[in-house]
């Protein structure tokens, strides 16, 4: 194979994010820059996603997101549900008799400091 040289004149930033490729695969600049080329015809090159593959990929992922809000409406009524089990549960075992409305308070206050919790988990 014969090689065939060009001149080039890149950018700053460019020649920047050349040099540190480079760097990192602990290679030369102009073996990097000969790489970076053969990449971007490459990617030139490769016929872009068809209208059809693309319209599916959106049209899955709505269907994921759908799903999904679906899962945390159901997880989040299950962790409600797992409350109104323990407060009432726990209402019968200390015998006091409270009424429903009572109830009901602790089991708002109950189910608060679970999603508290569950979000202070997630920062």
């Amino acid at each position: 194979m014969r090689l065939v040289k060009h001149t080039v004149r890149l950018p700053p930033e460019v020649d920047k994010a050349v040099l540190e490729l480079a760097k990192a695969k602990g290679d030369t600049v102009y073996a990097m820059l000969a790489t970076c080329i053969e990449a971007g015809v490459a990617a030139l090159d490769a016929p872009p996603l068809n209208e059809t593959v693309s319209h599916e990929l959106v049209t899955e992922m709505a269907s994921v997101s759908t799903r999904l809000a679906e899962v945390e409406r159901m997880l989040d009524r299950t962790l409600y549900i797992a409350c109104t089990a323990y407060c009432y549960a726990r209402s019968a075992s200390q015998g006091a008799g409270k009424t429903d409305e009572v109830v009901l308070v602790e089991i708002n206050r109950a189910y608060d400091r679970q999603i508290a919790i569950a979000r202070e988990d997630r920062s």
